[in-house]
Parts: structure tokens; sequence; C-alpha cells
């Protein structure tokens, strides 16, 4: 038995991006070693021709190690900027008047140039705009179709094309640029698992990446916007995962309105089952530093504690200075965390309630019984991975063994709470179904003979989404000699 073929011995996920620091073959796989069970590339950084070796090496990675490999392609979104400065930079003087228009003309201390019209149309009185990651505020005293007439808050230096944030209005911008649309492109003829859509305001601005994917890949949408709060369990729908992306929450709310949102957030993806990823900053520390702040440890821990499916390091693992040890810090914290014996109870603070449906009742049912007849696992044929998703909502004690006959699948199950996906050919009846059941419990050791396993599946078999049956079965003897793949 191969590490790689060994479920982890923690169910939260880790999701780690690559980058200059960590996009070799040989780094991909250390990686992969020290704990990530999935890939994040951020398309905001270098070009397509740079991103094709990096997924050749993680795929070349999964055919090595013979494990589905989740590579998550990370869309860049609008970036709203200013214009340029003569002389390249500008001092904003706090209580003066400062003013964004559509003139070209280098600005200065009075105004600039502002290159985005939507903004002119949905900007009101009051609202706030944000320069520089939140460090400069002005607040709009009067606007028309050509300038935005503000009072700087908080002044500060301000230098050319500088980020502006627009947190009080929903702007009506769509989701997807042309770079977008370009990337989302090369990112499914590459087969990436998951697109990650950035600048989400609405649950409308989902449909047209949906329409563009059409199934070729998972979609997670980023909740980074304030305009995104408002409407979330809508937007929680209408996506196959979510993340908090508290680096630009916190730049258009308050820092301290964070924490409860990323709560927020993550208990409702976990009531509609959906997976939730806990993003930005998380061991930021460690960029420069090979060990992480306490504080910090203490953040990663609690979203854990919350329930979070994974966890994200970015410039930690991208293009820091200890990625290697940023992954295993990771994977060493889920360790800890779920050894407390507290952690089961405070993962269920979240009430995740069955819908009406067979399916649901059985996952339920999959949790409570392997509690109350001590099985070792739980262990669900799926097709579409819906199967799995309902099990891990519940959030069961034992290890999940995901098996189906979709590769695609079993890469997308990689941001899944204690799913451990194997790739592997359908059954055909109902005695098989449970023959391989055993054998691979045995095989990727999540059970040993004598012990009992809970297997879930849906008859007639290879029909999505008809998940009927619940049986729990005992292990006796070499289940392994039968194996047939």
């Amino acid at each position: 038995m191969s590490k790689a073929t060994s479920p982890r011995s923690r169910k939260v996920r880790v999701l780690a991006t690559l980058g200059p620091a960590s996009s070799t073959p040989e780094m991909i796989e250390k990686l992969y070693y020290a704990g990530a069970d999935a890939f994040r590339i951020n398309m905001s950084h270098g070009d397509q021709a740079s991103k094709i070796a990096v997924i050749a090496a993680i795929r070349g990675m999964e055919k090595k190690l013979g494990r589905p490999t989740t590579i998550l392609a990370d869309l860049q979104g609008p970036k709203l900027r200013v214009g340029k400065f003569e002389g390249g930079k500008t001092e904003l003087v706090t209580g003066t008047t400062f003013i964004l228009d559509r003139d070209k003309a280098p600005g200065d201390a009075r105004r600039v140039e502002l290159p985005h019209r939507e903004i002119f149309a949905a900007i009101e009185i009051g609202a706030r705009l944000l320069l520089d990651d939140g460090k400069l505020v002005l607040r709009v005293t009067a606007h028309d179709d050509t300038s935005i007439t503000t009072r700087v808050e908080v002044g500060g230096a301000l230098s050319n094309n500088k980020g502006l944030n627009v947190p009080d209005v929903v702007v009506p911008m769509a989701a997807l640029t042309e770079k977008d649309r370009s990337d989302l492109a090369f990112a499914l003829d590459q087969k990436v698992d998951w697109i990650a859509l950035s600048f989400v305001q609405r649950p409308e601005d989902l449909a047209e990446a949906r329409r563009l994917i059409q199934g070729r890949a998972a979609l997670l949408a980023k909740i980074e916007k304030p305009s995104a709060i408002d409407r979330l369990e809508e937007i929680v729908e209408q996506c196959d995962a979510v993340m908090v992306a508290r680096g630009d929450l916190g730049v258009e709310l308050p820092p301290q309105q964070v924490p409860p949102l990323q709560k927020r957030i993550v208990e409702t993806a976990r009531r509609q089952g959906k997976p939730v990823v806990v993003a930005t900053q998380m061991l930021e520390s460690m960029i420069t530093a090979p060990t992480p702040t306490r504080a910090e440890v203490s953040d990663v821990a609690t979203a854990i504690y919350d329930g979070a499916d994974a966890i994200m390091l970015s410039a930690e693992s991208a293009a820091g200075a200890w990625p290697v040890e940023s992954v295993a810090m990771m994977n060493a914290i889920g360790e800890a965390v779920e050894s407390d014996p507290m952690h089961g109870d405070r993962i269920h603070f979240t009430v995740t309630r069955p819908d009406p449906t067979t399916a649901d009742a059985l996952a339920e049912a999959a949790k409570n019984i392997a509690e109350t007849a001590s099985a070792s696992a739980i262990i669900c044929f799926t097709s579409s991975g819906s199967t799995a998703r309902r099990i891990a909502r519940e959030r069961p004690s034992v290890p999940v063994l995901v098996l189906t006959p979709k590769i695609e699948t079993a890469r997308r199950l990689g941001l899944l709470w204690g799913a451990h996906a194997v790739h592997t050919r359908d059954v055909e009846s109902f005695e098989d179904m449970v023959a391989k059941a055993k054998r691979m419990a045995l095989r990727h050791h999540i059970a040993k003979a004598g012990d009992r396993v809970i297997v879930m599946a849906g008859v007639p078999f290879r029909t999505p989404g008809s998940t009927n049956v619940l049986h729990v079965v005992q292990i006796i003897g070499d289940e392994l000699k039968s194996y047939g793949g």
C-alpha cells in the first residue's frame, strides 16, 4: 500500500496555490506528500502558455501515484483601477475635494481619470470609494454622467493605476471580462476540474459562466463583495461550491465584520450541501518565515471547527520561501483539530437538515448507523458525486470512500470534506457492489477483516441520482483475493 493511495488522516481538504515557488513537477509532488489535496492555478498571474506545463505536471503526478488530482483555475475577474497621474503619483489630503472623471489627461491632487463608465451610472451620493486596497477612503458628494465628486475621508499617497473598490453599490458589470473568457476557454481545453469565478455580486453573474462551461467543470463562486452577501442563499444555490475570499471582503468591509460573515457563508454552504473553501492570509507570515504566528494557527483551526470543506494557501505556497512547510503546517493543524474529542460536537453546531428525498434520508441514516453500529467507513458508489456530497454534508465521524466510474467526478471531489475518491469500473449487480465495496475498503486501508462498513448506491446501477440502497456488511476473511479492479 503506497502512501498515495491511502486516505488522508484528516477530513478537511488543503488547497494549495501554485506559482513561481512551486510549479515544477518535483515541487508539486512534494506539496502533495506534505498534504495538498487540490491545486489552485491563479489566472491573474502569468500567461496561458506557462500554465500548460503546470497542469501537465499535476496530471503526470496523478498518473504516477494512481490518485485523482484536483485542479482549480481561478479567473481574475474585473479589476477596477484609476488612471495615471502627472509624475506618476500624488497626495490626497483628508478633507479636500477629489474628482474622478472621464478625462484621459494625467491626474493631480484634485482629479484623475476613472475609465469605468459603469460606475458613473451606478454610484450614489454617500457611497464610499476605496483606493489602493482600502488605504484611502473617498465619500461621494455629487455625481453625473461624466464625473464623481468626493470628499477625502482618509488621505494618503496615490499612484498610477491603483485599484478601486465600490462596496456600497452593485456595479452593473459582468463577472467575466474578455481575459476571463479567454482564460476560461483555455482552462476547459486543459480539462481543469473547477472554475473559480471572481466579482460575483448576484446569482445572475453565474449564468454566463455556466453557459460557457457546459458541464465540463464544476463552478465555484468567490464571495468577496458585500452585495453578494445580500443574496448569499441564491448564489450558493446556483453554484457547485463557494469560497470565502477574505482579502477583498476585508477591503470592502470593516475587518471586524469578516469573521461573522465567514461563519455565515460556511453555514449557508453546509446547509445546502455545497463545498466551502476558506481562503486568504491563513498563514500569511509563512511567506517569509518557516513557522506561523499563534493567531494564524488559531484562525485556521477556527475554520476547521466550523466545518469548512477546504482551507487554502495563496502566496504562502505560490511565491513564499516555505511552500512545503506551509502545506505541512496546514496538514498538521487539520490533524490536531480533528483529533480533539470536541471536534465532532463543534462541527455539528450547524444543523444540516436533510431534504425530503430518499438520498438525503439515507445519507443521514448512514451517519447515524456508522456511529451506533461502530462501522469503520461509509462507502458510496456515485456517478455524478451527489451521493458523496450528501454524505459529506452530514459530517460523519468515519472515513468516506467514494467509488466512481468517472475520473472527472473523482477529481472534482478533491474539495469535498472527508471524501477519498477512487476511479474504478462500475458495478453490474448488487452482489458485485458488495464485493467491490469490501475489496476497496481493504485495498485503501479504511477497514480490516471483521469490520462493518456501510454501502450506499443507486439501483438500477448507472442511473445518476437514483441513490436508494443502504447496506451494512461485514468484511470476513481476505476479500482482496478476488480483487478485480
